[in-house]
């Protein structure tokens, strides 16, 4: 036991020697937001599997858990291989303090989203017979907080890591996964709720608060 201690001891201090202190903490909040939103998204599946209210309409999405995990790991592997990370110490500690604490208030954003969306969600576009609008708690500043969060964190990830492809993909693939699962719910939020969800978009943003709202 205490030669298995002192091997892990060893590891890690020469991993701090070469990457820092800094990193090994950007791999442990990374790590640790992952296993909390993963564990919420077991919990999503667990709570659909018991829903007493029935199926009244079911869309099928490319954009679901699936698809959006192994994003994910392609995202892990460019991180953990370093592949598109750039060398720069411009103020960069700074930058990765400010990306650790976006990355933490993206799972914040995350778990509280999907408290506050309770049985309405769905892996796919589900419309329940018992479907409500929920337009309180972060639903209030934007209409899909599960998704900003993850774009949120993804480049904060890759500020901590300083991986340039990494937001790239998140500009080019994700984004714009992310709008086209958003406008296929909403397409189907609006038949069920009509003017009422019409109003909710002119207030609230898709991924980030209006700074001006319409009338």
């Amino acid at each position: 036991m205490d030669n298995i201690f002192e091997m892990y001891k060893t590891l890690l201090t020469e991993y701090i020697n070469r990457f820092g202190m800094l990193e090994l903490i950007c791999n442990f909040v990374v790590a640790l937001g992952l296993v909390l939103i993963y564990l919420r998204v077991y919990s999503n599946f667990k709570d659909a599997g018991n829903q007493k209210s029935f199926e009244k309409k079911k869309v099928k999405s490319i954009v679901e858990t699936f698809s959006m995990t192994a994003f994910f790991a392609i995202c892990g592997i460019l991180v953990l291989f370093r592949i598109g990370s750039i060398e720069s110490n411009i103020y960069i500690d700074f930058f990765k303090v400010v990306a650790i604490l976006v990355y933490i208030f993206g799972v914040f954003v995350n778990l509280y989203g999907r408290k506050c969306l309770g049985t309405n969600w769905g892996n796919n576009v589900v419309i329940y017979s018992d479907h409500k609008l929920i337009d309180t708690g972060i639903y209030g500043y934007v209409r899909h907080p599960l998704y900003a969060s993850i774009i949120w964190m993804l480049y904060s990830v890759s500020v901590m890591y300083q991986n340039i492809l990494l937001i790239i993909l998140t500009t080019v693939v994700f984004i714009p996964s992310m709008y086209y699962r958003a406008k296929q719910e909403e397409a189907e939020l609006d038949k069920v709720f009509k003017g009422k969800y019409i109003e909710y978009t002119k207030k609230v943003g898709m991924f980030f608060p209006k700074l001006i709202k319409r009338k």
